[in-house]
Parts: structure tokens; C-alpha cells; sequence
């Protein structure tokens, strides 16, 4: 039985890495659901099995984080910031600017993936009605969503992750994370300005303001959630079920469909982690993980050092992704520092900018561009990708030593 779950295992990461199967239409996520199926159709594991390995905390805060932002998706937010950013009398330049700064902003408090989604189509009508090519605007848009995610332990999935994990505090993580994702954020506005300096330079259209549904009510109720979520996490009350609370909450509504709410849910991304949950620790059960941990540990090669996590963060995250590598790293590492869980966090989110596949927001960014005729390719978004992440990886890195968090 070992076989098949070494071999499952084996699999999987290999399909994330991949990202689909040749010939048919998997994704990341239906080759983990797969994988599951095969791990209980040869009986190498038994349906009580994903309960136990499943990580009920992070699944429901995660669940919760993303109620509250479709809150401000049903309430025609993420809309009106779009529409606030293509409709400015402004040059391309500050257009650009102000992308990054509402795209970085947004992404800190709330789900990263949401936002993309949520802007991508309105932001590339706006600016094509302006005569603006929009693809440096998406490069800025998830390059600036996955860094201003870095800053908080909320900001995206592998944040939530490790923050429930490792049992971080809000505020410390913000303290240490939050000042490289500032800086990510300037260089993101600085590589692509420079990349794309003859497109930002051309002459613009009149902004025509598109319809665009606005509830400021609907919008003020979602930013007091927010507010009382983060004062819930100076407490000691456990952050997943203040989350559900606060999205319960905002459940109760006159105006806004609980069902339409519910089903905003990335639903796909939940039923990634809870296969990859079910894989890894399978695998963690056949003994593999902890000679690994201690060949690791024997040889130097732990990720609690700069000079390792740093190149390892950056070859994970954009070959089997951030989040799988994340929920494979901690299943292998089985207690690491704070510390270095900051790093982690930090590292790997940065790290996603460095290609398309590189993390879930670029996909999202793409493909939502895609479906009202913006082609964002896959060397368009590594022209500017690519210095972005090595910059701010390396002042990340910079800070995080100097600050004396983790050592080269």
C-alpha cells in the first residue's frame, strides 16, 4: 500500500507543478480530488481519514475571510475602485500608481483572489475605452495583489495557512511582513513604468464613466466587519471563529442573497487544500517525511536559513504554486519557528510574481482578461515579473536578516 501512496503522492505534485494533464481539461484542483478518489478506491486510506487530516481551523477561516470579501463584491466595491481608477482625469502613469496602491491595499485585509477577479473585466473596458493598452495595468494589478497580501496574515491563503499553523499574531506578522510588501509595492509601480514606458506614455481618451452598481450602505457594513475581525484577533478568541461570526453576520441581510454571497466562495480553492491536506498526510504516514526532515536537518539544507529559503521559496511557488508548496512544506517541517514562518510567508507570496503560474491571482488575472478580449501572455507578465520578484525578494531578504528575524 505504500506504493500506491508514494505514487499518488508523487502524482499530485507533479499535476501542480504541471498545473493540468496533457489532453484533458484537469486543473490543479481536479488532479488532487483525483487523487484522493485513488487513495480510497484502493483503500489506502479510509473515508475518517480526511476528516483527521483536513485542518478544520484554516478551512473555516478561510471560508470566513471569503464571505466577508464577496460581501464587498455584492456590494459593487470592487467595481467602483475600478471604475474610480480608468474614469480619473490622470496621466497612464498615475493610473498605474493608483492600481497598485488599490490593488495592494485591498489585498492586505481581504482575499487577494477576490479583488483580481472582481476588477480585472471592469478595469480593462475602462482603459481600452480610454485607448490604453490594459496589460501593463493587469501586471500591476496582480503583481501589486500578491504583494500587499504579503503584509498580513490574512492576505492570502498560504498566509492563512502558515498564520494558523504556526499560531502568529496579527500584529507581529504585520510588523515584519508589512514594510518589504510597502516596498514591493514602489517597485512594482517602477518596473512597470519602466517596462512599459511607450505605453504609458501615449496619448488617452476621455474617461466615459461605465454603470457601475454601488451600495455605500452594503460597502460601510463590510468595512466595520473588517474592523471588528481585526480587533477580534487581539483577542484570545480563536481567529476562525471570530471570522465565522463576523461572516455570519453579514449573512443577515435584507438586500443581499446569502446564496449569491455563499456561492462568490471559491469553492475550488477549498476543496485544493482539503485534497492536499488528504495527500500529504497520507504520505506523512508512511515515515517518508520524517527521514526527510532529518536528511534535511543533517545536511544543512533547512529552510530556516535565508540562504535556503529564499531560492526554495522561488522555485516552489512557481512550479507546483505557493499554496501546495506551503501545505507540502509544513507536512515535511514539522516545527518551525516563528520566525521562520514568517519568512515563509513572506518569501513565497513575493515569489508568485516571478511568473503567470507563479500564483493563483496572476491565473485569475489572465483569464478574467481573456474573457472580455485582453490577451495577458505568458512573456508579457515575465518582462516585468521577473525583475519585480528579484527585487523584492532580495529586499525581503535584506530586511528579514537585518532585522535579525532569520539568519543567512
Amino acid at each position: 500500500m505504500t506504493f500506491w501512496i508514494v505514487a499518488v503522492f508523487v502524482f499530485t505534485y507533479a499535476g501542480m507543478a504541471a498545473g493540468r494533464l496533457p489532453w484533458l481539461r484537469l486543473d490543479r484542483t481536479g488532479i488532487a480530488l483525483l487523487a484522493v478518489v485513488v487513495l480510497l478506491a484502493r483503500g489506502a486510506i479510509e473515508v475518517g481519514d480526511i476528516g483527521r487530516a483536513v485542518d478544520a481551523s484554516t478551512m473555516l477561516l478561510l471560508f470566513a475571510l471569503m464571505i466577508i470579501s464577496s460581501q464587498f463584491g455584492a456590494a459593487g466595491f470592487y467595481d467602483w475602485c475600478a471604475a474610480r481608477i480608468t474614469t480619473a482625469s490622470r496621466s497612464p502613469t498615475v493610473l498605474l500608481a493608483m492600481t497598485v496602491l488599490i490593488a495592494g491595499g485591498l489585498s492586505a485585509l481581504l482575499a487577494n483572489d477576490i479583488v483580481v477577479f472582481a476588477m480585472t473585466p471592469l478595469l480593462c473596458r475602462g482603459l481600452v475605452a480610454r485607448g490604453l493598452d490594459p496589460r501593463p495595468f493587469l501586471i500591476a494589478l496582480a503583481c501589486a495583489a500578491n504583494a500587499g497580501s504579503a503584509a498580513t496574515v490574512i492576505g492570502n491563503p498560504q498566509n492563512i495557512l502558515i498564520g494558523q499553523a504556526g499560531g502568529l499574531d496579527f500584529w507581529r506578522f504585520l510588523l515584519v511582513c508589512a514594510p518589504p510588501a510597502l516596498a514591493a509595492l514602489a517597485v512594482t509601480i517602477a518596473v512597470v513604468r519602466l517596462q512599459w514606458r511607450a505605453a504609458l506614455t501615449a496619448n488617452t481618451r476621455p474617461a466615459v464613466a461605465p454603470p457601475v452598481r454601488f451600495d455605500a450602505f452594503q460597502t460601510d457594513k463590510g468595512l466595520l466587519a473588517v474592523v471588528v475581525l481585526i480587533l477580534l484577533f487581539t483577542t484570545n478568541w480563536p481567529r476562525e471563529i471570530g471570522a465565522l461570526v463576523i461572516a455570519g453576520f453579514l449573512l443577515l441581510s435584507r438586500k443581499l442573497s446569502s446564496r449569491d454571497m455563499v456561492g462568490a466562495v471559491d469553492w475550488h480553492l477549498l476543496l485544493l487544500f482539503a485534497c492536499l491536506f488528504t495527500v500529504t498526510a497520507a504520505f506523512a504516514a508512511t515515515g517518508y517525511t520524517e527521514a526527510a526532515f532529518h536528511w534535511a536537518q543533517a545536511q544543512g539544507f533547512l529552510p530556516d536559513r535565508l540562504s535556503v529559503l529564499a531560492p526554495l521559496s522561488l522555485v516552489i511557488s512557481n512550479t507546483v504554486g505557493n499554496v501546495p508548496a506551503v501545505i507540502l512544506l509544513l507536512t515535511v517541517w514539522p516545527s518551525p519557528s516563528a520566525e521562520a514562518l514568517y519568512g515563509l510567508a513572506l518569501l513565497s507570496t513575493l515569489a508568485g510574481n516571478f511568473l503567470i503560474v507563479g500564483s493563483l491571482a496572476n491565473i485569475i488575472v489572465a483569464e478574467r482578461a481573456q474573457t472580455v478580449g485582453v490577451r495577458l501572455r505568458f512573456w508579457d507578465h515575465a518582462r516585468s515579473g521577473v525583475p519585480i520578484t528579484l527585487i523584492t525578494m532580495a529586499l525581503a531578504t535584506a530586511w528579514l536578516f537585518l532585522g535579525g528575524w532569520l539568519s543567512w
